[in-house]
């Protein structure tokens, strides 16, 4: 052994499959037999039960019960080859488009233009504009921004809206003018606003329907890596070699269509869905089958190669090496093998304090509130979380930002404090 050192919708206009590229918005259809071109955006139920921190189960799905076309008519795609490629490619760059030149359009209401910048945000696909949002947030900063004090008797609304979408961009705004950010998930947020946008009589339908062709795409590209990762988790067969672990490969997903859901991210989701959902094997390892004498043996096994492993740990180890094999030859292939080392690092580290716990357990000792916190922020697996998710981000990620985050940033420890007692609490409240 080696270490770790070394759904098919039809009736709704949805059957197909597609990947869409970031840069140039290019499509790979297949299986598509006959679409309209505003498909129906499927109503999204929100089912909310907590189970532990970040486990808010959601169905992320589709129903009849709304139909929301965009005002398109239905055309018959039954066509080979690349015609429907390139039919769906220029009706979405068509929209697209329509919606970019609206967006750097020159305007001298500076309230209508941020209200536009809103909606493409809240409608989910500001990720096509990014660069077009920060050129016209940049130029409303430094022509409007000075003189919003004189301005906040007139329109209250404006000036708010204003002061969130900079603060949202990272502009330095004074602490009497901040307020909290969003903390919901960008597509089921965007699911929601789509009923509230439709409603306000001043929506634009451009930019309504282009939103609503987006989150179809997407939601089916979801679907689509989400049945290829429940495949491979059903071949494991951990259920028949595991009992004990829960499943939770679709929960995973979900959770990590909240750290990005972008479709240029199809690899990282794959790359940190089997990750996470390792981890919480793992963990069910340590936390409620393994012996202390079994566990030394793992924790050892993730450190340096061994063979001596109990039968039933073999199959999850066996895929954690094959995973991060995965996530090697990919780095390596594209020349980023270098990230490959902290993801592992992080790991083991996150088997470690595993480890720490379960010994705590065992002799029956009661940390300090200093020594737990020192080891819950880590097994809560923020930290483990945060630095995989960098592998997978393409260029934007540089070796200086494996670096920070390797440095147990304050933004890391914060939100490993708010992860590690909203867990708690619950789990608190689960016992009584």
């Amino acid at each position: 052994m080696k270490s770790l050192s070394g759904s098919s919708i039809n009736k709704t206009g949805l059957n197909f499959e597609v990947v869409w590229g970031h840069k140039n918005s290019n499509y790979e259809l297949g299986g598509l037999n006959e679409v309209s071109c505003g498909p129906l955006l499927c109503e999204t139920h929100v089912k909310e039960r907590v189970v532990g921190v970040g486990h808010v189960i959601r169905e992320y799905g589709v129903s009849q019960t709304q139909d929301l076309r965009t005002n398109c008519r239905t055309v018959d795609l039954k066509r080979k080859g690349n015609n429907k490629r390139k039919w769906m490619f220029k009706w979405a760059q068509r929209q697209k488009e329509k919606v970019r030149k609206m967006l750097v359009a020159a305007n001298d209401q500076p309230t209508q233009k941020l209200n536009f910048i809103d909606a493409i945000q809240c409608l989910g696909v500001s990720y096509h504009f990014e660069s077009e949002i920060e050129t016209a947030l940049q130029h409303i900063y430094e022509t409007d921004y000075d003189h919003c004090d004189d301005k906040t008797n007139d329109d209250l609304y404006a000036i708010a809206l204003l002061f969130q979408l900079l603060r949202q961009q990272g502009y330095p705004i004074s602490c009497a003018h901040t307020q909290g950010l969003d903390k919901g998930l960008t597509r089921l947020e965007a699911a929601r606003y789509f009923f509230f946008y439709e409603q306000d009589d001043s929506h634009n339908k451009v930019l309504l329907n282009f939103a609503k062709l987006d989150f179809n795409l997407l939601q089916k590209m979801h679907q689509w890596e989400l049945s290829e990762i429940t495949r491979w988790w059903k071949e494991l067969d951990f259920a028949k070699k595991m009992p004990f672990a829960i499943d939770r490969i679709v929960e995973c997903y979900f959770w990590i269509l909240g750290v990005y859901f972008e479709p240029q991210y199809l690899l990282a989701r794959r790359m940190l869905t089997k990750v996470i959902a390792l981890t919480s094997i793992i963990d069910d390892i340590y936390d409620v089958y393994g012996t202390l004498e079994e566990l030394v043996l793992f924790t050892d096994a993730i450190e340096s190669a061994i063979d001596q492993l109990p039968d039933y740990m073999k199959p999850c180890y066996q895929t954690l090496l094959d995973v991060y094999n995965m996530i090697d030859e990919e780095m390596a292939r594209k020349g980023r093998s270098y990230r490959v080392h902290y993801a592992k690092s992080t790991m083991k580290n996150l088997v470690r304090v595993y480890f720490e716990e379960t010994k705590w357990f065992h002799q029956g000792y009661v940390p300090s509130i200093e020594d737990y916190m020192r080891v819950a922020l880590l097994t809560c697996g923020y930290t483990m979380l945060t630095t995989t998710s960098f592998v997978g981000k393409g260029e934007v990620m540089s070796k200086e930002a494996f670096d920070w985050v390797s440095s147990d940033p304050l933004i890391v420890q914060a939100s490993s404090v708010v992860c590690r007692l909203m867990d708690d609490m619950v789990g608190h409240k689960v016992i009584s």
